[in-house]
Protein backbone atom coordinates (compact mmCIF):
# COMPACT_ATOMS: atom_id res chain seq x y z
CA UNK A 1 0.00 0.00 0.00
CA UNK A 2 2.93 1.90 0.88
CA UNK A 3 3.93 1.87 -3.60
CA UNK A 4 1.17 2.16 -4.07
CA UNK A 5 0.69 5.73 -2.22
CA UNK A 6 3.93 6.89 -3.23
CA UNK A 7 3.09 6.02 -6.92
CA UNK A 8 0.08 7.94 -6.56
CA UNK A 9 1.83 10.70 -5.38
CA UNK A 10 3.95 10.57 -7.77
CA UNK A 11 1.76 10.80 -10.54
CA UNK A 12 -0.20 13.72 -8.50
CA UNK A 13 3.26 15.65 -8.10
CA UNK A 14 4.05 15.18 -12.13
CA UNK A 15 0.32 16.55 -12.77
CA UNK A 16 1.02 19.50 -10.95
CA UNK A 17 4.60 20.41 -11.52
CA UNK A 18 5.33 22.61 -14.63
CA UNK A 19 3.76 20.77 -17.48
CA UNK A 20 3.48 24.64 -18.30
CA UNK A 21 7.03 25.88 -17.64
CA UNK A 22 7.68 23.13 -20.39
CA UNK A 23 5.45 24.35 -22.53
CA UNK A 24 6.93 27.07 -23.98
CA UNK A 25 3.86 30.03 -24.31
CA UNK A 26 3.49 33.37 -23.79
CA UNK A 27 0.30 36.05 -24.03
CA UNK A 28 0.20 38.71 -25.93
CA UNK A 29 -2.56 41.38 -25.14
CA UNK A 30 -3.22 43.19 -28.94
CA UNK A 31 -5.73 44.65 -30.96
CA UNK A 32 -8.76 43.41 -32.84
CA UNK A 33 -7.31 44.91 -36.03
CA UNK A 34 -3.75 42.91 -35.94
CA UNK A 35 -6.21 39.84 -35.03
CA UNK A 36 -9.18 40.08 -37.54
CA UNK A 37 -6.39 41.57 -40.18
CA UNK A 38 -5.18 38.21 -40.28
CA UNK A 39 -1.59 39.58 -39.88
CA UNK A 40 -1.31 36.82 -36.34
CA UNK A 41 -1.93 34.07 -38.40
CA UNK A 42 0.35 34.89 -40.52
CA UNK A 43 3.45 36.20 -39.07
CA UNK A 44 2.92 33.38 -35.93
CA UNK A 45 3.82 30.56 -37.27
CA UNK A 46 7.11 31.51 -38.62
CA UNK A 47 7.92 32.68 -35.44
CA UNK A 48 7.01 29.61 -33.39
CA UNK A 49 9.05 27.69 -36.02
CA UNK A 50 11.96 29.35 -35.19
CA UNK A 51 11.97 29.37 -30.98
CA UNK A 52 9.71 26.90 -30.53
CA UNK A 53 7.67 29.38 -28.19
CA UNK A 54 3.76 29.69 -28.60
CA UNK A 55 1.97 32.90 -28.90
CA UNK A 56 -1.35 33.69 -27.56
CA UNK A 57 -3.03 36.57 -28.41
CA UNK A 58 -6.28 37.90 -26.59
CA UNK A 59 -7.51 40.59 -28.83
CA UNK A 60 -9.02 43.68 -27.64
CA UNK A 61 -9.67 47.63 -27.99
CA UNK A 62 -6.12 48.89 -26.89
CA UNK A 63 -7.49 50.55 -23.86
CA UNK A 64 -8.66 47.16 -22.58
CA UNK A 65 -5.30 45.36 -23.86
CA UNK A 66 -3.38 47.61 -21.71
CA UNK A 67 -5.69 47.37 -18.36
CA UNK A 68 -5.49 43.92 -18.91
CA UNK A 69 -1.20 43.59 -18.97
CA UNK A 70 -1.78 46.25 -16.06
CA UNK A 71 -3.51 43.33 -14.07
CA UNK A 72 -0.15 41.43 -15.11
CA UNK A 73 -1.95 39.21 -17.32
CA UNK A 74 0.19 39.34 -20.41
CA UNK A 75 3.76 39.04 -20.81
CA UNK A 76 3.80 41.64 -23.96
CA UNK A 77 1.50 44.48 -25.55
CA UNK A 78 1.14 44.99 -29.12
CA UNK A 79 -0.90 47.88 -29.63
CA UNK A 80 -1.71 51.48 -31.49
CA UNK A 81 -2.59 54.40 -29.45
CA UNK A 82 0.87 56.16 -28.47
CA UNK A 83 -0.37 58.25 -25.92
CA UNK A 84 -1.95 55.53 -23.77
CA UNK A 85 1.48 53.53 -24.22
CA UNK A 86 3.33 55.98 -23.06
CA UNK A 87 0.99 56.31 -20.19
CA UNK A 88 1.63 52.46 -19.34
CA UNK A 89 5.27 53.13 -19.84
CA UNK A 90 4.86 56.09 -17.10
CA UNK A 91 2.91 54.06 -15.10
CA UNK A 92 5.94 51.43 -14.69
CA UNK A 93 3.89 48.88 -16.21
CA UNK A 94 6.10 48.46 -19.10
CA UNK A 95 9.61 48.06 -20.07
CA UNK A 96 10.32 50.23 -23.47
CA UNK A 97 8.56 50.47 -26.11
CA UNK A 98 9.22 49.84 -29.75
CA UNK A 99 8.11 51.24 -32.90
CA UNK A 100 6.43 47.98 -34.82
CA UNK A 101 5.07 48.71 -38.31
CA UNK A 102 2.23 51.67 -39.77
CA UNK A 103 -0.66 51.96 -41.71
CA UNK A 104 -3.27 54.57 -41.78
CA UNK A 105 -6.83 54.84 -41.17
CA UNK A 106 -9.91 55.40 -43.57
CA UNK A 107 -12.97 56.62 -43.18
CA UNK A 108 -15.64 54.81 -44.89
CA UNK A 109 -19.26 55.51 -46.28
CA UNK A 110 -21.73 54.38 -48.23
CA UNK A 111 -21.94 54.78 -52.06
CA UNK A 112 -24.73 57.09 -51.38
CA UNK A 113 -22.38 59.71 -49.65
CA UNK A 114 -25.23 61.53 -47.77
CA UNK A 115 -22.54 63.97 -46.15
CA UNK A 116 -21.07 64.33 -49.98
CA UNK A 117 -17.68 64.04 -48.90
CA UNK A 118 -16.20 61.13 -51.26
CA UNK A 119 -12.90 61.37 -52.80
CA UNK A 120 -11.87 63.79 -50.52
CA UNK A 121 -8.56 64.13 -48.34
CA UNK A 122 -9.54 66.32 -45.69
CA UNK A 123 -10.84 64.10 -42.75
CA UNK A 124 -11.81 67.17 -40.26
CA UNK A 125 -13.88 68.44 -43.42
CA UNK A 126 -15.53 65.38 -43.89
CA UNK A 127 -16.24 65.10 -39.91
CA UNK A 128 -17.47 68.47 -39.97
CA UNK A 129 -19.98 67.82 -43.24
CA UNK A 130 -20.80 63.93 -41.50
CA UNK A 131 -21.96 66.27 -38.15
CA UNK A 132 -24.21 68.99 -40.47
CA UNK A 133 -25.51 66.34 -42.35
CA UNK A 134 -26.76 64.17 -39.64
CA UNK A 135 -25.37 61.29 -41.63
CA UNK A 136 -25.20 57.75 -39.90
CA UNK A 137 -21.97 57.40 -38.13
CA UNK A 138 -20.93 54.18 -36.25
CA UNK A 139 -18.32 54.27 -33.43
CA UNK A 140 -16.08 51.52 -32.26
CA UNK A 141 -16.62 53.08 -28.39
CA UNK A 142 -14.80 50.70 -27.19
CA UNK A 143 -11.48 52.61 -26.21
CA UNK A 144 -9.64 50.61 -28.68
CA UNK A 145 -7.00 52.93 -30.52
CA UNK A 146 -9.06 53.31 -33.41
CA UNK A 147 -11.56 54.66 -30.69
CA UNK A 148 -8.84 57.00 -29.30
CA UNK A 149 -8.14 58.51 -33.33
CA UNK A 150 -11.85 58.88 -33.56
CA UNK A 151 -12.08 60.95 -30.55
CA UNK A 152 -8.97 62.76 -31.14
CA UNK A 153 -9.78 64.06 -35.13
CA UNK A 154 -13.28 65.12 -33.76
CA UNK A 155 -11.96 67.25 -31.12
CA UNK A 156 -9.20 68.78 -33.54
CA UNK A 157 -12.22 69.33 -35.96
CA UNK A 158 -13.87 71.30 -33.18
CA UNK A 159 -16.39 69.12 -32.29
CA UNK A 160 -17.35 67.95 -29.08
CA UNK A 161 -18.23 64.69 -29.65
CA UNK A 162 -20.05 63.86 -26.16
CA UNK A 163 -21.77 67.35 -26.36
CA UNK A 164 -22.94 67.42 -30.11
CA UNK A 165 -23.42 63.84 -30.42
CA UNK A 166 -27.26 62.59 -31.52
CA UNK A 167 -29.05 59.95 -32.72
CA UNK A 168 -26.82 60.04 -35.88
CA UNK A 169 -24.18 59.18 -33.93
CA UNK A 170 -23.66 55.15 -33.13
CA UNK A 171 -21.37 53.74 -30.09
CA UNK A 172 -21.46 50.31 -30.42
CA UNK A 173 -18.71 48.98 -28.25
CA UNK A 174 -17.59 46.74 -30.08
CA UNK A 175 -14.43 45.21 -32.38
CA UNK A 176 -13.50 46.57 -35.29
CA UNK A 177 -15.36 43.93 -37.57
CA UNK A 178 -18.40 44.15 -35.60
CA UNK A 179 -18.69 48.01 -36.06
CA UNK A 180 -17.95 47.54 -40.03
CA UNK A 181 -20.86 44.99 -40.07
CA UNK A 182 -23.54 47.71 -38.25
CA UNK A 183 -21.86 50.16 -40.55
CA UNK A 184 -22.58 47.84 -43.05
CA UNK A 185 -26.27 47.71 -42.34
CA UNK A 186 -27.51 50.97 -41.67
CA UNK A 187 -25.45 52.67 -44.47
CA UNK A 188 -23.36 54.83 -41.97
CA UNK A 189 -19.39 56.12 -42.02
CA UNK A 190 -17.07 54.89 -39.80
CA UNK A 191 -13.52 55.02 -39.32
CA UNK A 192 -11.28 51.71 -39.66
CA UNK A 193 -7.57 50.63 -39.77
CA UNK A 194 -6.76 50.31 -43.39
CA UNK A 195 -5.75 46.62 -42.54
CA UNK A 196 -9.21 45.52 -41.09
CA UNK A 197 -10.79 47.05 -44.04
CA UNK A 198 -8.96 45.34 -46.83
CA UNK A 199 -9.54 41.73 -45.13
CA UNK A 200 -13.01 42.41 -44.47
CA UNK A 201 -15.56 40.43 -46.32
CA UNK A 202 -19.00 41.82 -45.62
CA UNK A 203 -18.73 45.28 -46.83
CA UNK A 204 -22.01 45.81 -48.63
CA UNK A 205 -23.15 49.33 -49.36
CA UNK A 206 -19.48 50.79 -48.31
CA UNK A 207 -16.19 51.87 -49.93
CA UNK A 208 -13.39 54.26 -49.05
CA UNK A 209 -14.79 57.93 -48.34
CA UNK A 210 -11.80 59.77 -47.45
CA UNK A 211 -8.62 58.45 -47.26
CA UNK A 212 -4.31 60.07 -47.46
CA UNK A 213 -4.84 62.63 -44.93
CA UNK A 214 -1.37 62.58 -42.74
CA UNK A 215 -3.98 62.68 -39.61
CA UNK A 216 -4.84 59.39 -40.04
CA UNK A 217 -1.42 57.95 -39.85
CA UNK A 218 -1.53 54.55 -37.45
CA UNK A 219 1.31 53.42 -35.87
CA UNK A 220 1.75 50.40 -33.78
CA UNK A 221 4.02 49.74 -30.95
CA UNK A 222 5.28 46.54 -28.99
CA UNK A 223 6.38 46.25 -25.21
CA UNK A 224 7.26 43.99 -22.86
CA UNK A 225 5.38 43.81 -19.53
CA UNK A 226 7.69 44.83 -16.66
CA UNK A 227 8.34 41.66 -15.09
CA UNK A 228 9.26 44.23 -11.58
CA UNK A 229 6.20 45.39 -11.28
CA UNK A 230 4.27 41.55 -12.48
CA UNK A 231 6.77 38.76 -11.82
CA UNK A 232 4.85 36.50 -13.36
CA UNK A 233 5.69 38.00 -16.67
CA UNK A 234 7.76 35.41 -18.85
CA UNK A 235 10.23 38.21 -19.23
CA UNK A 236 12.75 36.17 -21.42
CA UNK A 237 10.02 34.55 -23.69
CA UNK A 238 8.19 38.00 -23.88
CA UNK A 239 11.36 39.54 -24.85
CA UNK A 240 12.32 36.65 -27.82
CA UNK A 241 9.28 38.18 -29.18
CA UNK A 242 9.72 41.66 -29.25
CA UNK A 243 13.05 40.86 -29.98
CA UNK A 244 12.05 38.93 -33.24
CA UNK A 245 9.33 41.18 -33.91
CA UNK A 246 11.85 44.05 -34.62
CA UNK A 247 14.23 41.69 -36.19
CA UNK A 248 14.70 41.66 -39.73
CA UNK A 249 13.27 38.35 -39.98
CA UNK A 250 10.08 39.73 -38.18
CA UNK A 251 10.11 42.99 -40.20
CA UNK A 252 10.18 40.85 -43.38
CA UNK A 253 6.85 38.50 -42.32
CA UNK A 254 5.18 41.74 -41.76
CA UNK A 255 5.88 43.48 -44.74
CA UNK A 256 5.06 40.05 -46.53
CA UNK A 257 1.43 39.73 -45.27
CA UNK A 258 -0.73 40.57 -48.55
CA UNK A 259 -4.46 39.86 -49.78
CA UNK A 260 -5.29 40.32 -53.34
CA UNK A 261 -1.76 41.74 -53.70
CA UNK A 262 -2.27 44.71 -51.15
CA UNK A 263 0.22 45.10 -48.38
CA UNK A 264 -1.64 45.53 -45.12
CA UNK A 265 1.00 46.85 -42.69
CA UNK A 266 4.52 48.60 -43.23
CA UNK A 267 7.32 48.07 -40.98
CA UNK A 268 9.40 50.77 -39.57
CA UNK A 269 11.14 49.36 -36.51
CA UNK A 270 14.18 51.80 -35.59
Amino acid sequence: MDLIRRLLLLVAWIAASPASAQDKFIVVASTTSTEQSGLFGHILPVFQKKTGIQVRVVALGTGQALDLARRGDADVVFVHARSAEEKFLAEGHGVKRFPVMYNDFVLIGPQSDPAQIRGGKDILEALRKIKTAGAPFVSRGDRSGTHMAELALWKIANIDIEKEKGPWYRDTGQGMGPALNAAAAMDGYILADRGTWISFKNRGNLAIAVEGDKQLFNQYGIMLVNPLKHPNVKKDLGQAFVDWVISPDGQKAIADYKIGGEQLFFPNAK
